[in-house]
């Protein structure tokens, strides 16, 4: 293994960790939800609003962060970053009234905020064009892998010693991979020869409007993606707690195991559309292609859930459609830098943007149908709607074209290129 190619596989380590990281601190107050309502005297309405918490500053700083990646580098902005996951992540093992619980939520949404922009600015660097579909969805598959340990973790911590010491330890954990990333992430590899490299630093002004309309259908399409997603990030466990009459552990074990499908999800989906775009060349397919068959394969799953009665059908049902909605990850993630590479940080928390604002209102909508219905499934047929609508906008994308609106696209198969 050459040098260059054993920092790459370092470099593609440490983001794993941080994406595994970053959803263990976003979605741990999801498994300790029901013990927090209980001792807060909250609400379901309450609650979605505790959840959503993250979502208002997360969308603020997506855009932000982003900026902040493509002119300071991925090395300080996530440094600062990692220090705000540690302190808000504690602090959250202290608050004592729900104005407490959602101030430190968007302290966490400043932090979390500025981390995928950034991410997907340092994949930009180290990474050809041609491997970044894999990357986003193996690195983002430890997202989902954090989500699926999340829940089994904390309940045993919470069992063991109490939901605010959960929170102590995992800012304890967080800490760690902290310390990690300033020792050994670089911002550059040594050799920097891919062509990408030639347009990574910004030359000139960030061409905001014409950068912003450019993304707009990817925004909307994340926005689509975040509207399911964020149901599964906030409410899943609470969901078979109170939906399903299951025990915590119980609960705690099938959220887990629907997040695992997610896990394969991302993996699949980014090493799907990678491997489309080297047979192909088309980034069309690639990138489009993967993601209809992703909103309709999440879709059919999620229609039958209306339906299903059994605790074990359920957890089938949502642990397919949350398989089939994780595919998208890796080819919408490759599309800011197949759209715009020098400005890959700033397209992407543009993106981002989208499923955090979806993050603000989905949770919600989620409490308030349970509180006014009393039925635990009738807020996914949201989720129909939005899916349907993000289908037909998948089609407005076009990653083929680039901010210049040069096309990209040569329907012929790519032999050996290091981008496009």
């Amino acid at each position: 293994m050459t040098t260059s190619q054993h920092q790459r596989r370092r470099t593609l380590w440490l983001l794993c960790a941080l994406s595994f990281i970053l959803y263990i601190d976003r979605v741990n107050l999801a498994t300790a939800a029901s013990a927090i309502k209980i001792e807060l005297g909250l609400s379901n309405t309450g609650l979605g609003l505790a959840f959503s918490a993250f979502a208002y500053s997360y969308a603020c700083f997506q855009v932000i962060g982003g900026w902040m990646a493509d002119r300071l580098g991925a090395r300080l902005t996530l440094t600062a970053c990692g220090v705000i996951w540690v302190v808000s992540t504690f602090a959250t093992g202290f608050v004592h009234t729900l104005g407490m619980l959602f101030a430190v939520r968007l302290v966490l949404g400043i932090g979390e905020g500025a981390t995928l922009p950034a991410q997907a600015r340092a994949i930009t660097r180290w990474f050809p064009g041609e491997q970044r579909g894999a990357v986003q969805g193996f690195t983002h598959s430890f997202s989902r892998l954090g989500n699926a340990v999340a829940p089994p973790v904390v309940a045993l911590l919470m069992t063991w010693l109490s939901w605010r010491a959960a929170f102590v330890v995992l800012a304890g954990v967080t800490a760690l991979w902290l310390v990690w990333w300033c020792m050994a992430f670089r911002e550059y590899p040594d050799d920097v020869v891919m062509q990408s490299t030639q347009s990574i630093q910004p030359r000139i002004p960030t061409p905001w409007g014409p950068l912003f309309r450019r993304m707009l259908p990817t925004i909307f399409v994340y926005f689509c993606y975040g509207w399911t997603a964020w149901l599964f990030f906030t409410w899943l466990p609470t969901f078979f707690l109170h939906g399903q009459n299951l025990g915590l552990k119980s609960s705690a074990l099938l959220a887990s195991g629907v997040f695992f499908a997610g896990v394969v999800g991302d993996t699949i989906g980014g090493g799907l559309s990678d491997f489309l775009y080297r047979k192909t060349g088309s980034l069309t397919i690639a990138r489009e292609a993967v993601i209809l068959t992703s909103f309709l394969g999440a879709l059919l799953f999620i229609v039958p859930l209306l339906f299903v009665q059994s605790s074990l059908g359920v957890a089938l049902c949502l642990s397919g459609s949350f398989f089939f909605l994780e595919l998208t990850i890796g080819p919408i993630w490759a599309v800011p830098s197949d759209i715009a590479p020098a400005h890959a940080g700033i397209a992407s928390g543009m993106m981002n943007a989208g499923a955090a604002i979806s993050g603000i209102l989905s949770p919600i909508v989620f409490g308030v149908l349970v509180d006014k219905t009393g039925s635990w499934t009738l807020p996914f047929a949201g989720s129909v709607a939005m899916l349907l609508i993000g289908m037909i906008v998948v089609l407005r994308m076009r990653p083929n074209v680039s901010l210049q609106a040069k096309p990209v696209e040569t329907h012929e198969p790519l032999a050996t290129s290091t981008d496009r």
